[in-house]
């Protein structure tokens, strides 16, 4: 059960209830995609760090070790020892990532394993039998993600085709949830939004799955070569065709300054691999920019990442010995990097949810941009 607690402008602050606990937004879900975090990062840590929803692949888990396997085992939460929200991508990001391996077709996407090339299909039937095995809490629908450069017709067609998709995902995902031996049958599901950068596309689109009364609603396809402005008018365009009383989510986005311009279009859920990525290569965001720790200067800086962070990282460790770390290319300088960024991100969303709970984010969010401007690298 969604309840929007209360409005600024178009950015919303809202509860998300769900068989896995309650999810206060606007939030960012941590990626984990093949069920843990890239970095060495534990869910004890995730815990500790303050995550409130972790991210898996469908994609990627059917492939290895299998969605059967994880069933037997008593669903992805048991199996990770996760008991907090967890929301399953698709695998329709995977339709646009791995172009070079798969077919698309009516009844759904012909692939070749990234792993052993061995052949896979996958449909909204498949896609939705798969996550149910899975018993994340939210699944995702099925959906083919276009270039965001592609021509008109194309793009035209694939919404089109992700519309009856969503249609057919649905129906099966009711038909799971009903099911004796479901493990989770309050799964919720999300619909994605879709259209490149065509905004006539995108909101005929949204009007067409606002009429499905599905539990989220999601805005897929940016992110993936337009300019960040082309996708801040994209949302301007799209959101408001969303119903209002659902949760919205704007998918692999972004930077702290994206979330930042999202939560005023009106987005409130988020995920991205930035922080952990550019954690693994030593790039630590903080309050004044981005830092670069494989950077000579930070050789002989005592200083914790950034003065004042109660991530794990900062602390107790120094600039200098995390330098050290990563520099000797031990695994621990990656995962410090990857807690204290993820740490940042969930702090950013706990202040961002703060100043909308106080009617100040459009100050909060000025300030927090002037901050973050000043680069350090």
């Amino acid at each position: 059960m969604y309840e929007l607690i209360k409005k600024e402008g178009r950015a919303k602050r809202a509860r998300l209830k769900t068989v896995h606990g309650v999810i206060e937004t606007p939030v960012f879900m941590n990626v984990g995609t093949v069920a843990a975090i890239k970095g060495a990062v534990s869910t004890q840590d995730l815990e500790e760090i303050k995550t409130q929803v972790e991210l898996s692949n469908t994609y990627h888990l059917h492939v290895r070790p299998g969605d059967r396997i994880i069933r037997q085992l008593g669903g992805l939460h048991k199996f990770m020892s996760w008991d907090k929200p967890i929301l399953t991508d698709s695998g329709g990001f995977q339709v646009f990532s791995l172009a070079g391996l798969r077919k698309i077709k009516e009844e759904g996407v012909y692939f070749h394993s990234h792993i052993d090339g061995r052949k896979i299909f996958m449909g909204p039937e498949e896609s939705m039998q798969i996550q149910s095995n899975l018993a994340s809490t939210i699944a995702m629908a099925f959906d083919e993600c276009p270039p965001s450069k592609a021509e008109r017709g194309y793009v035209q067609a694939s919404v089109d085709r992700t519309a009856r998709w969503l249609a057919r995902c649905k129906e099966e995902m009711k038909r799971l949830n009903a099911l004796e031996d479901t493990l989770n049958p309050n799964q919720l599901l999300f619909g994605i939004n879709q259209g490149a950068v065509y905004p006539d596309i995108r909101i005929e689109h949204a009007k067409r799955i606002s009429e499905m009364e599905l539990d989220g609603y999601a805005v897929g396809g940016l992110a993936v070569g337009e300019t960040h402005q082309e996708m801040y008018n994209i949302l301007e365009e799209v959101v408001p065709y969303l119903p209002d009383h659902k949760p919205t989510y704007l998918m692999g986005v972004g930077t702290p300054a994206n979330i930042l311009e999202g939560v005023e279009r009106g987005i409130d859920f988020f995920d991205c691999v930035y922080p952990t990525r550019n954690g693994r290569h030593g790039h630590l965001y903080t309050n004044h920019g981005k830092i670069n720790l494989f950077n000579a200067k930070y050789e002989l800086d005592d200083r914790p990442i950034e003065e004042g962070c109660g991530c794990p990282a900062c602390r107790r460790y120094s600039r200098a010995y995390i330098r050290h770390l990563l520099k000797a290319k031990e695994m621990l300088g990656m995962r410090l990097c990857v807690l204290h960024n993820l740490y940042f991100y969930n702090t950013l969303m706990e202040e961002i949810r703060a100043a909308l709970d106080e009617n100040r984010f459009a100050q909060y969010k000025k300030e927090k941009l002037e901050r973050m401007s000043t680069h350090q690298e």
